[in-house]
């Protein structure tokens, strides 16, 4: 809706103006006393899709799931206060991610900062606060200087390495008639597009060529860069293994042949990794739970290309250390590489596909009846499905490593391990990609966490299909309990009938208890396009044939002993 414009310029019309300017097509939120001058200029405005969350947590999800399925910037607007408090555990989820995402939040009166007179919707230290789980943080200081912060913070959340980054702006600031500047910027930097990356060491292309046993460890920074083409072909022309990191998969097509994907802690791909003579690591944070808390050995000679400084030696030692933009580095790599050949052992192509047979082979055996859903689930859904993961045991166990992902952005996970946020991230991912197909991957406990913000689906009428698996409680811990300590607490709980939850929701939704029931739902729900809700009772469909014990020494780790 536009109407005309009131004659008055304000700082709330120069954020608008500055996010139109930015690209932005729709921003995620709750309107409140603290922000309502900005959701009246969007208004007024008219270019900009407003979605209403129904929490400030499950906007800033939306706001992820949307910059990570497209690669654009995601924008949450929430109040001041409790309201900022609500996001920031979303915010954490995005800053762990990596994501581009803007969070605009409202502050108490200028003349009230700082006070503890208890204006409302005071928070003690709300800019620290922010500052802890965002990449940055900053509050407008003065209304006149609104379109330059805003601007400043969108080209900080766009910056490699992107994250979540924070601008709050007093109430009494939004409203204020402020003078209409025009303020020019380098575009390059909103863009992306200027090229960071260093010159490539003149022995460093001879050094990949020699390497008799290569392997590649891509993580989300090659997705956010772009860099899957520049991996695939890298990988290709020297023949090396690769292996992605649970953020990283995706960037390479998980059914190619020297794509062993997310099975970094698995013996095979360690042994793998004991006998490899060169590593390149590309956009990889090496997380503990990926790595068996670093006991995943690598080889000493160690390329790592990195937008962040500080991942140099952060996890892993380096022997060369390449920062900047990984497309940009990757690609006069391969110049280098074509100029000297290539030289990996013939047999060791073999050797990698074997190795990636193997770790397959490893987890299918402890699936049981799941197997036939993820193959199931394989055949059913397009290539371009979008497959997002909240954490429960068969998204962590089957979901993340035998579904395979063909193209980067369409896979989205819990990076910070959170649950319960995959709803809202799924939502803001089919708003961004609103003709692909986006399916959740969700346990009952998790679940409710978000539970609400199913009528922001339907509202929006999104597609999307949620696949909750119900095993009565937190799966995930109930069995690290079981293995560490042989009782439990805390993890079985009392759910709703969650077929009718959902059709009273407006979601179309059945419960099934075999694979073969699964797997017709499924392929009604992708042809329905309209929200959907596949629960899948797992007493009926049995349990898995191993049960799944939490991540590498999780049991052991919280048993008593002497520390």
């Amino acid at each position: 809706m536009t109407t005309e414009r009131q004659v008055e310029f304000t700082a709330a019309d120069a954020v608008a103006a500055e996010l139109v300017r930015a690209g932005v097509e729709v921003v995620f939120g709750i309107v409140s006393i603290h922000n309502m001058p900005i959701y009246d200029a969007l208004l007024r405005d008219g270019r900009i899709r407003i979605v209403c969350a129904r929490g400030e947590s499950g906007a800033a999800n939306m706001a992820d799931g949307y910059a990570r399925s497209t690669g654009k910037l995601g924008v949450v607007i929430t109040s001041t206060g409790t309201g900022a408090g609500n996001a920031a555990g979303s915010l954490v989820e995005a800053w762990s991610a990596g994501a581009p995402v803007l969070h605009l939040t409202g502050e108490v009166a200028s003349p009230y900062l700082g006070t503890g007179r208890g204006y409302i919707h005071e928070c003690k230290d709300q800019l620290s606060m922010m500052a802890g789980c965002c990449k940055q943080a900053y509050r407008l200081w003065k209304p006149e200087q609104a379109a330059a912060m805003v601007r400043k913070a969108i080209q900080e959340a766009l910056a490699m390495p992107s994250g979540p980054v924070s601008l709050e702006i007093p109430i009494d600031f939004q409203s204020a008639i402020i003078p209409n500047s025009q303020i020019s910027t380098a575009e390059t930097v909103l863009a992306q597009s200027a090229d960071i990356s260093p010159a490539i060491p003149e022995d460093l292309g001879k050094k990949i060529s020699q390497a008799r046993r290569p392997v590649i460890w891509a993580g989300g920074g090659a997705i956010s860069a772009n860099a899957s083409g520049e991996v695939t072909k890298l990988a290709e022309m020297i023949g090396a293994a690769v292996i992605t990191s649970q953020s990283g998969k995706g960037a390479i097509p998980e059914d190619h042949p020297q794509c062993i994907g997310h099975f970094a802690s698995y013996e095979a791909v360690k042994d793998l990794l004991k006998q490899a003579d060169l590593l390149i690591s590309v956009g990889v944070r090496f997380r503990g739970n990926e790595t068996s808390n670093w006991k995943v050995c690598v080889p000493a000679d160690h390329i790592s290309i990195d937008a962040d400084w500080s991942a140099f030696n952060r996890n892993y030692e380096v022997t060369y250390g390449l920062l900047g933009d990984a497309k940009s580095i990757l690609q006069k790599l391969i110049a280098a590489v074509d100029e000297a050949g290539a030289s990996a052992e013939p047999a060791y192509v073999e050797e990698v596909l074997a190795v990636r047979n193997k770790v397959r082979a490893v987890l299918r055996e402890t699936l049981g009846p799941y197997e036939q859903f993820v193959d199931g689930m394989r055949q059913v859904l397009p290539r371009d499905a979008i497959l997002v993961r909240d954490v429960t045991v068969p998204a962590n166990v089957w979901g993340s490593r035998l579904f395979e992902i063909y193209e980067p952005r369409t896979s989205i996970h819990a990076s910070g391990g959170g649950i319960g946020q995959g709803l809202p991230t799924a939502i803001g991912a089919q708003m961004g990609q609103r003709d692909r197909v986006v399916v959740l991957m969700a346990g009952d406990g998790g679940y409710m966490v978000n539970v609400g913000e199913m009528p922001t689906a339907v509202q929006e009428n999104l597609p999307i299909i949620v696949i909750l698996f119900d095993d009565g409680g937190y799966g995930v811990l109930r069995n690290i309990q079981d293995a560490a300590y042989g009782r439990r607490v805390a993890v079985d709980l009392v759910s709703p009938d969650f077929v009718q939850l959902a059709q009273a929701m407006g979601f179309a939704a059945n419960r099934i208890g075999s694979p073969e029931e699964f797997v017709a739902e499924l392929e009604a729900a992708v042809a329905r396009r309209k929200p959907s809700m596949i629960v899948v009772d797992m007493e009926a469909v049995g349990p898995m044939a191993k049960a799944f014990g939490g991540p590498p020494g999780a049991a052991e780790a919280f048993r008593p002993k002497k520390i």
